[in-house]
């Protein structure tokens, strides 16, 4: 018979369940493990295996988010400071993908003829959408003819209000400048650099600004929603401007001020009166209707007609116009015309110093949060100047398909019922996103060679041969997802379990690994002095 405790002592007795959880991040598992039945497809056999979430974000799952982290910094690492041209040439057609190709070449020039007669093509149309598939499955990306959707054309004359921008013809080289010492070594630097948004107005040491009622909210809304776009005009002019395939690794997080910036870890190196220049030319415009006028907004909202499948004015019952007619209305003013600030910063970084490993650690830092959760407010000031920002980023289009284009008294492309205009479900209205809907990290296809999948690869392939162990081929096994309801399901806690005792055996493996490698390094005779 045990002696008795009282409810104190009790409370301050470690929860089981915690100490399994904190256990599973002590040993980096997967707090969140996904329970898959794999088969054998040569003798039958069927086991569980339990396979990390995936997660990126540190809230949700610590270990698999820092294990993305890792991932990233290698990723950053390998292509910053590449002294030759990465090979990215694809492989070239086997004879299966170049039958697949002919038949569809054939397919359409009968279905052109047909439309040319006047006939039905319903059959050809089917057949090409098999021979597409088909096509895809062989291996080859890609359409062999994609469709091109209807788009306008507007003028694409620069502004007058931006310098002019040479433009070079952009080689095909990616690598930087070598350059040589006095004393014949050899360096090849790379750049750092970080871009922002401009001021909308003086903010203090909180991020909060100094009057909040000049603030420009709505203007440092949209220059949130098009920061995507406007970085990626801004590696196109660098490109054409320097006349080379410029590489980068870029990752997105927010200022104090919750404005977006981005920092960029750039192969080669570029003199700061360029950049300064490209910057200065650089712009994005956003051909959409005004939002100038609030039409709509509380108890008074457009209201749904199933009957024209149209949204109609409250009072009047007029048809809103739709977003073709709206477009159509157009001047020659744009929705929005969204820049950098003229300030920025540009280091020099040379491989493998510590300023490398330094601005790559700078780099993937707040990858593991959510773009919200960068910063915390710490003042009260701070924390109204998040809610005046949420408020303006929950009322501004996101996109042509935003039910915010309603408050305005436009109807959103492909409109449908439902729509409520402050209540659109793009990640850009959300705080936890700051009107940031895109990717994290931007990284150009020539910046490495590899995809991310290859690094992760490669990072299998030296674990498995630090343990001696060799690899499974993939085709003899057959995947798939327990359900809740299967008899062998695990609920959470014996996932969890498991998790922590494979993870204690793979790390015992790693570290008996790892002694018997440096027991033979201990064996091996001295080298003899040259």
């Amino acid at each position: 018979m045990t002696d008795k405790t009282t409810r104190a002592e009790r409370l301050a007795m470690p929860l089981a369940r915690e100490v399994v959880r904190d256990l599973a991040m002590e040993h980096g598992a997967c707090i969140r493990p996904i329970q898959l039945r794999r088969r054998n497809l040569d003798t039958g056999e069927v086991d569980q295996v339990l396979v990390p979430c995936g997660n990126t974000l540190a809230a949700a799952c610590p270990a698999c988010a820092e294990r993305a982290r890792t991932l990233r910094a290698v990723q950053c690492r390998e292509g910053w400071h590449l002294g030759d041209e990465p090979d990215v040439q694809p492989d070239p057609a086997t004879e299966d993908q170049k039958w697949w190709i002919t038949l569809r070449a054939e397919a359409q020039q009968h279905r052109d003829q047909a439309a040319a007669a006047g006939t039905d093509t319903t059959d050809f149309d089917e057949l090409i959408t098999e021979l597409d598939d088909q096509i895809t499955n062989s291996g080859i990306r890609g359409k062999a003819a994609p469709a091109k959707p209807a788009r306008r054309h507007r003028s694409t004359r620069r502004r007058q209000d931006a310098p002019d921008l040479p433009r070079r013809k952009v080689n095909p080289r990616t690598v930087g400048k070598t350059y040589t010492a006095p004393d014949g070594k050899t360096f090849r630097p790379s750049l750092f650099v970080t871009l922002t948004c401009p001021s909308y107005g003086r903010v203090g040491e909180d991020g909060a600004p100094a009057d909040p009622q000049s603030y420009k909210y709505d203007q440092a809304a949209r220059d949130a929603l098009a920061f995507a776009a406007l970085f990626d005009r801004f590696v196109q002019n660098l490109r054409r401007y320097l006349g080379y395939d410029v590489q980068y690794f870029a990752t997105i997080e927010p200022q104090k001020r919750l404005a977006p910036h981005v920092h960029i870890a750039m192969r080669g190196t570029v003199a700061r009166a360029e950049i300064r220049r490209v910057l200065a030319a650089t712009y994005n415009q956003v051909w959409w209707p005004s939002t100038s006028t609030v039409k709509y907004d509380g108890d008074q909202l457009p209201v749904w007609d199933p009957g024209t499948r149209t949204y109609l004015d409250p009072a009047t019952g007029e048809v809103l116009p739709t977003w073709d007619q709206a477009l159509d209305e157009l001047g020659d003013q744009p929705h929005q015309v969204a820049r950098f600030g003229v300030r920025f910063d540009a280091q020099g970084v040379l491989a493998g110093s510590k300023d490398a490993s330094r601005c790559i650690g700078y780099l993937t830092k707040y990858l593991t949060k959510q773009v919200g959760d960068c910063h915390h407010p710490e003042t009260d000031a701070a924390r109204a100047h998040a809610a005046r920002l949420a408020e303006a980023l929950r009322c501004q289009p996101c996109t042509p398909t935003c039910a915010n284009w309603l408050r305005y008294g436009i109807q959103p492309k492909n409109a449908r019922p439902g729509l409520v205009p402050g209540r659109c479900k793009g990640k850009a209205h959300d705080p936890d996103h700051l009107g940031y809907a895109g990717r994290r990290v931007l990284v150009s296809r020539k910046w490495s060679g590899k995809t991310l999948a290859d690094h992760r690869a490669e990072r299998k392939d030296w674990l498995l041969s630090t343990l001696g162990v060799s690899a499974t081929d993939p085709a003899r096994y057959a995947w798939e997802a327990v359900a809740p309801g299967d008899p062998d399901h695990m609920d959470h806690a014996r996932r969890l379990l498991h998790a922590v005792a494979d993870r204690a055996r793979w790390q015992a493996a790693l570290i008996e690994a790892r002694r018997r490698a440096a027991d033979m390094g201990d064996m091996l005779p001295p080298r003899r002095a040259a």
